[in-house]
């Protein structure tokens, strides 16, 4: 049996949610499970879509405190610079590094999106990336 991206992406049931910049056909094909959407507070998948680092050095770091302490934020950006993208997967982990915020699985959302997994540091781990590093670990 196909798992559907959301499983892939390990989005589960009843998990708070919010969208931020995903192309509604896009959304629509991760066959989502239900979800509790909302607007604020802290959430366990979050998805953000950006075309440029810049637009992702804008909007990541103020969604970055509204993941709940073991939640999820998908970042997913046009593969192979379409969509006029300046954004490569050592891009968005330089990006993801510098607002605090690790990487883990990287997949292909659908024929145009890629998505990268981030989450919170550990507590007292040391993460040594070549792509990227904390700011409190400069």
């Amino acid at each position: 049996m196909t798992r559907t991206v959301a499983q892939k992406m390990g989005v589960r049931e009843g998990s708070r949610g919010r969208h931020v910049g995903l192309p509604a056909p896009v959304a629509t094909s991760l066959g989502l499970p239900a979800l509790v959407w909302v607007d604020d507070g802290p959430v366990d998948y979050l998805h953000l879509a950006v075309v440029t680092a810049d637009e992702m050095r804008t909007v990541l770091p103020p969604l970055v405190g509204s993941l709940a302490p073991r939640g999820t934020l998908w970042v997913s950006w046009p593969k192979g610079r379409r969509l006029g993208s300046d954004l490569t997967l050592p891009r968005v982990i330089e990006v993801a590094y510098d607002a605090g915020l690790v990487e883990s699985t990287c997949l292909r959302v659908d024929e145009t999106w890629a998505g990268l997994k981030l989450t919170h540091p550990k507590p007292g781990k040391v993460y040594a990336n070549s792509y990227g590093t904390l700011p409190w670990q400069r």
